[in-house]
């Protein structure tokens, strides 16, 4: 049976992602750079993008290597319908509905770099999903992901969430979810377990651009009023309760604006590791 975090994401999550993710790709503009250098620094034939959401990063190594072969797989129908929809005429991308923590390639084929932007911490059962990831990856494959560090690293969870009357509940920190591989030496457990070597877990710190554009704090209201730990809270607001968040949100937004951006700090990981 589906998790509930797996339910919505083939649904409203879903939806609200795929409708937002032009702005998404902006704010993850800095990890995508640092992903995308360590991408051109790994060969690659055959390379498979975990969680690709509406397909940045599977977009970005096809068009680097045209020679190259490239699979992105998402749960979220909607993410992959974007994604299709942006791949249009790049023949060497193709993109598939499925969990990647289950997810068999017909053929028997297999990878030999496998990449995620923050698209692994979702697995209910990881030593079990990155075990399958490495069963579909060829002998001596490599692994590049990114997922955030702790929310005390990454303030802008929090901050953005107590500016709900009541705050905003935060889950578990080991259960799928954002930070769920906040900790090093649990990932790095995972991943051993899971029968990956040569673990290394390196910080990268990073602005996430929540606005921009003519208005940029308008930008950044309307995009975390979407997006983020106080989204669902707010889907549940009378109209005065949402008025009186947006007049708060504006003002954290504007502590933030700089320039013509709302740029807020952010932390994360960079994990590799490979196939023996």
């Amino acid at each position: 049976m589906a998790s509930s975090d797996t339910q919505e994401w083939q649904g409203r999550v879903g939806k609200s992602w795929a409708s937002e993710w032009q702005r998404t790709d902006r704010s993850f503009r800095m990890l995508t750079s640092e992903l995308e250098r360590r991408i051109a620094g790994s060969p690659y034939a055959n390379l498979l993008d975990v969680g690709c959401g509406a397909g940045e990063l599977s977009l970005v190594a096809a068009q680097a290597r045209p020679e190259a072969r490239v699979t992105g797989v998402d749960i979220s129908p909607d993410l992959i319908d974007v994604a299709r929809l942006r791949s249009a005429g790049i023949p060497n991308v193709r993109f598939e509905l499925a969990d990647a923590a289950s997810w068999r390639p017909g053929d028997g084929e297999s990878f030999d770099l496998q990449v995620s932007r923050h698209g692994v911490m979702f697995f209910d059962q990881p030593v079990a999903a990155f075990a399958n990831l490495r069963a579909i990856s060829a002998p001596g494959a490599n692994l590049i992901f990114s997922c955030f560090r702790s929310l005390e690293e990454n303030p802008f969870f929090g901050l953005a969430g107590n500016l709900v009357d009541g705050g905003v509940s935060l889950p578990d920190p080991h259960a799928p979810g954002p930070f769920a591989f906040a900790g090093a030496e649990r990932v790095h457990g995972i991943l051993s377990d899971a029968g990956w070597c040569n673990v290394s877990i390196v910080p990268f710190d990073f602005q996430m651009i929540a606005g921009s554009g003519e208005d940029p704090v308008s930008d950044a209201v309307s995009y975390f009023s979407r997006i983020g730990p106080a989204a669902r809270a707010i889907s549940l607001m009378d109209d005065v309760a949402k008025q009186s968040f947006r007049m708060k949100l504006e003002g954290f937004v504007r502590e933030h604006l700089s320039a013509d951006e709302v740029a807020l700090d952010a932390a994360a990981w960079i994990v590799t590791a490979t196939r023996d």
